[in-house]
């Protein structure tokens, strides 16, 4: 019988983080912190973050997916917000989107996916 679960430990350290990562940039989009906007914009992107991290956890291709989606689209409003200077709260917001795509798309955890995920 299969559980479910919130953070795999089996997972390579990449994907493992990146659920981490995703979670917390949920609780900073809800509490308002990054990428600013509307209340159902920033309501829809939590439920994509909460969403893509409990897929990757529990190895689903779908959650793969809306995990990078999840992760995509602030990077962009934060580009466009920033209307080129990237200071502060904006710059730290900005490098951890960077580094959630990144361990996202890194090679252990796309060939990770590619072989395990359903």
């Amino acid at each position: 019988m299969r559980k479910s679960r919130w953070i795999n430990n089996t997972q390579p350290q990449t994907l493992q983080v990146a659920v981490i990562l995703l979670y917390l940039n949920a609780a900073f989009t809800l509490l308002g912190f990054g990428t600013g906007g509307l209340l159902p914009l920033r309501l829809l992107l939590v439920a994509a973050e909460v969403g893509g991290g409990y897929g990757v956890a529990n190895e689903r291709k779908w959650g793969y997916g809306v995990a990078i989606v999840a992760a995509v689209i602030p990077l962009v409003l934060l580009v466009q917000l920033s209307g080129g200077a990237i200071f502060g709260q904006l710059l730290l917001s900005l490098m951890i989107q960077v580094a959630l795509i990144a361990l996202l798309l890194h090679p252990h955890s796309r060939s990770y996916q590619r072989i395990w995920f359903k």
